[in-house]
């Protein structure tokens, strides 16, 4: 069974973080949500509490295929700021894991040279914090390992890719039919 796990800071955006949550785990991959403060819940910053799974200090991430960095204020600042975080990305990307951020967290990646020569998107006005990447406008752009997104309004589209990118093709469309999404 693949493996996702998503980092939840406090502040960060639901929609953004529940979206690929529901829709890997409809697809039948275990999604781990882990506090990067240590909490056993985290409050998004619309006041929405979500009970983690675990602390990343205190999981195993070593099996994950994929790793998520929703978006949201100050959730991305407070994501930015962790070094455990930062640690596991770093890990992941020397692996070849694939590394999803939607919104304003691709900044994070962008902090840490991870889009270096790559292509990214992002949510308006942090363009200039893909440090070595090219900016694209549209909703999820995949590059090598790393995928990224813009918003909210594209939180359905980010979780079909992932899926597609961790299951197949296949089990991404019939999840986007059953959703009844269309674009």
């Amino acid at each position: 069974m693949k493996k996702a796990v998503i980092f939840l800071a406090e502040g960060f955006e639901e929609v953004e973080a529940m979206t690929p949550v529901d829709l890997l785990r409809r697809a039948g991959v275990q999604v781990e949500m882990l506090s990067v403060d240590g909490l056993d819940t985290v409050t998004g910053s619309h006041g929405i509490e979500i009970t983690v799974n675990n602390s990343l200090n205190n999981a195993d991430i070593s099996d994950a295929d994929l790793l998520i960095l929703p978006g949201g204020m100050p959730g991305t600042k407070n994501l930015d700021a962790s070094r455990e975080v930062a640690e596991a990305l770093i890990s992941a990307d020397k692996q070849g894991k694939l590394i999803a951020a939607i919104c304003a967290a691709p900044s994070v990646l962008g902090h840490l040279g991870l889009l270096e020569g790559k292509s990214a998107t992002c949510y308006p006005g942090f363009e200039s914090e893909l440090n070595g990447a090219e900016y694209l406008e549209e909703s999820v752009v995949v590059d090598g390992n790393i995928i990224t997104s813009r918003g909210v309004g594209t939180a359905i589209d980010f979780g079909l890719k992932l899926t597609a990118l961790l299951v197949d093709d296949d089990t991404s469309k019939d999840l986007g039919k059953g959703i009844v999404y269309e674009k």
